[in-house]
């Protein structure tokens, strides 16, 4: 099992700034990738940017620009820089945890933004 410890959401001004922080813990071997997912009320969750092992990302066409995923080997830890924030990216915010068959999902963390 995986347990994904999320931090760093909270209410900022459009054009702000937050950082998002994930931090894995317990059977992390065979882990290929780490994300970032997102939901907004009423709408399915949605793929805002992943990070594998080798260090390739991927962004949602939304956030590209914006955002930037980046991972810190020595703390095992993903973050999510999220900039130029717009009140659309409100959302709670899902980290993810991928093995070749199996997902694992933190428990959200809420990103408000007002406009």
């Amino acid at each position: 099992q995986v347990q994904l410890v999320e931090s760093g959401g909270g209410l900022v001004q459009a054009g702000g700034s937050l950082r998002l922080s994930c931090a894995p813990s317990g059977s992390i071997a065979g882990l290929i990738a780490m994300g970032w997912y997102r939901q907004a009320p009423g709408k399915q969750r949605e793929l805002v940017a992943t990070i594998a092992n080798s260090g390739r990302t991927n962004y949602a066409d939304s956030v590209k620009g914006r955002f930037a995923i980046s991972r810190d080997n020595a703390k095992n830890t993903v973050y999510l820089q999220m900039n130029s924030l717009k009140p659309e990216d409100t959302a709670v915010y899902y980290c993810n945890a991928k093995r070749v068959v199996l997902n694992y999902w933190g428990q959200g963390t809420l990103v408000t933004v007002s406009s």
